[in-house]
């Protein structure tokens, strides 16, 4: 008869200990990941890259690529 009652005492401290690491982690989740941000830089140069690219084949005229390039280097 003991094993009968172990058994969900063990799944409830799995399952609290689950629920208490993940309230941890939301609370440490404010702080930006590095590796995040080093990916949002890199598709902020890809994006620049193009960008450039457009303006020097004729598809955007100098007042939009002014425009998107400010909107892209916002908070840099």
């Amino acid at each position: 008869m003991p094993l009968l009652r172990r058994r969900p005492l063990i799944r409830a401290a799995m399952v609290g200990g689950a629920g208490f690491e993940i309230g941890r982690r939301q609370e440490a989740g404010s702080r930006p990941e590095p590796a995040e941000d080093a990916a949002s830089e890199a598709n902020r140069i890809d994006a620049l890259t193009k960008l450039k690219s457009l303006l020097d084949d004729g598809v955007l005229t100098q007042e939009q690529y002014d425009s998107e390039h400010a909107r892209l280097t916002e908070g840099i």
